[in-house]
């Protein structure tokens, strides 16, 4: 009978509070603030019962012709095994292009359904978390400053996030940034923009990302400015590839929780990169 009762939709602002209970049902700490963010940025497709109640999500943020990133993938444990996870996640790949690379961040448990989909492993993500961060008192700061985000500073972050991240990300960064509880950007001597890193005060953790930096001394100088005065728990999930940014994490306090993989659909890789991606916004963001 589940089966003949559900139906495929597009959700909006209303809608916003049964999928926080959706993604509570999961373990997953998705609040008001994050799902207007992704709404605003790209679109949530899901399944209501015929009470009208959520019981599946997937959320898809284009980027531009070339990039697009699925997350927020949930089925209600009631609706499993009825194929909703791939009608949703098929629904968000029918709504970009063929040419446009559609990646993801899996868990354990959803990479057999994405793998039968055609999509396939290239990478991984490393999840930090801390409970308590140790700040650093000492950084060297050399030729650098460090200036709170201003909107004369909007137009060198979209093209530092460009080369780093390989796609335009101008609407997601308008919108994460209106998020944000603190966008800092670092300057070089000349007052070009060469970094930026921001915080976001979730429910449980205040995350980190996206942290874009030209090398990982400047990425741990962004990381200790966000968390140094920050009584709580903190996220950063970092690609690979850094190890001695990883290295001063640990010696921060942050422990690694778990190392989920990336996957693709559409293309063998990712689009060029340039390894200045040290901290990435979110799992559903990519």
């Amino acid at each position: 009978m589940k089966e003949t009762s559900v139906n495929l939709v597009t959700f909006s602002y209303e809608d916003i509070p049964e999928l926080i209970s959706l993604s509570a049902s999961v373990g997953w700490d998705y609040d008001e603030h994050e799902i207007r963010t992704i709404m605003k940025s790209g679109k949530i497709y899901g399944h209501k019962n015929e009470e009208g109640k959520i019981v599946s999500s997937a959320a898809i943020i284009p980027y531009d012709t070339s990039l697009a990133s699925i997350g927020m993938v949930i089925v209600h444990k009631e609706y499993r095994g009825m194929g909703l996870g791939k009608i949703v996640t098929q629904a968000c790949i029918n709504t970009v292009s063929k040419d446009t690379t559609i990646m993801l961040i899996a868990t354990e448990q959803g990479k057999p359904l994405y793998e039968k989909m055609g999509f396939r492993v290239i990478d991984c993500v490393h999840k930090y978390l801390c409970d308590h961060y140790i700040p650093v008192h000492s950084i060297n700061k050399a030729d650098i400053e460090i200036n709170t985000f201003s909107q004369g500073d909007l137009t060198q972050i979209i093209k530092l996030d460009e080369r780093a991240v390989g796609a335009d990300r101008r609407k997601f960064l308008v919108n994460r940034i209106e998020q944000a509880k603190e966008c800092l950007v670092v300057k070089d001597h000349a007052g070009t923009i060469i970094g930026y890193g921001l915080s976001i005060l979730g429910p449980i953790n205040l995350i980190l990302g996206p942290i874009v930096a030209p090398s990982f001394e400047v990425a741990s100088l962004l990381v200790n400015e966000l968390a140094r005065n920050h009584q709580g728990k903190l996220r950063i999930d970092v690609p690979s590839g850094h190890e001695e940014f990883m290295l001063f994490l640990e010696q921060r306090g942050f422990y690694k929780v778990s190392q989920p993989p990336i996957m693709i659909i559409n293309s063998k890789q990712l689009p060029r990169r340039n390894g200045s991606l040290y901290g990435i916004a979110a799992q559903v963001f990519g």
